[in-house]
């Protein structure tokens, strides 16, 4: 009688339970379970919400009167203002001017952390004897040094172009550095026993095992390089996007700042996907 009991009393199996409650358990089974693939219209639901919700909040604090317009402009005055600078053609200048100083300062950057990085991931004499002032270089603040890359470069592209280099070409030296070294050893014998000289390691074996950290690497970096902009454009620049920011704070206009920062970051989502695509294009075995 008790085993009768007990049978009646359990819940149905998960075949017989209706097809809308399957998929809600599947659902929340994947979106519970560590590194489970979601779809991508799923992906895409919960990105578009999080900026619903954001776009909410900012509404409501400023429409509904909570912060007042000197503090936290309206979306639609942000938009308004961007509408307007696009019309009279006074932002690409700006625009051009910022993505000049990002571009030259991360290209020279890179190309010397790159190289540099491997070799300090893979000799370990190179990395006892560069890694102690990198470490202790990488940890300066960079806006410590404006002024004497403004005394000893001058005013210009140049000086602002010097202070993205420092703010990124020692992390990408550390950071390389570490994946160069993730790359297994017994990957490295099993090319030694194969015949391969050091040079067929260094450039057939480390640097494709390498490549979609490096890349990766890059990409994060890039991400740093983009903060650093408006410290390079804080003094005496007569350009740009950081430019306008410090113009604007001046005169209280608070959208313009707004405007100012909604614009590094579209362009930041640019290079972003620029890198995630030379991933895809040239380590896609590595997705």
């Amino acid at each position: 009688m008790s085993s009768v009991v007990t049978e009646a009393a359990a819940p149905p199996p998960l075949r017989d339970a209706p097809v809308a409650t399957r998929r809600r358990r599947s659902f929340a089974s994947r979106a519970l379970t560590p590194r489970a693939p979601v779809s991508r219209t799923v992906a895409l639901i919960a990105g578009v919400s999080v900026w619903l919700v954001v776009l909410l909040v900012w509404s409501i604090l400023t429409y509904g009167g909570v912060m007042p317009d000197i503090f936290l402009p309206t979306p639609s005055a942000v938009v308004m203002r961007t509408i307007s600078v696009i019309q009279d053609g006074s932002i690409w200048p700006n625009i051009w001017a910022s993505v000049q100083v990002i571009l030259l300062g991360f290209f020279i950057s890179s190309i010397v952390a790159v190289p540099l990085g491997m070799l300090m991931g893979t000799f370990r004499l190179v990395q006892s004897a560069l890694e102690p002032i990198v470490n202790f270089i990488r940890y300066l603040p960079v806006t410590a040094f404006v002024p004497l890359f403004i005394l000893w470069i001058g005013l210009g592209l140049s000086q602002r172009v010097a202070i993205i280099i420092f703010g990124t070409f020692f992390q990408q030296i550390v950071m390389i550095m570490d994946v160069v070294r993730t790359v297994p050893e017994d990957m490295l014998n099993a090319s030694y026993t194969l015949g391969a000289s050091r040079k067929d390691v260094l450039l057939h074996v480390l640097l494709p095992a390498a490549r979609p950290g490096i890349i990766d690497t890059m990409r994060i970096t890039m991400g740093w390089a983009w903060t650093y902009l408006v410290v390079a454009e804080l003094v005496a620049a007569s350009s740009g996007l950081g430019y306008m920011s410090m113009q604007a704070m001046r005169g209280f206009e608070v959208d313009v700042i707004f405007m100012a920062i909604g614009i590094i970051g579209l362009l930041g989502l640019i290079t972003d996907s620029f890198f995630r695509l030379l991933r895809l294009r040239f380590a896609g075995w590595a997705q």
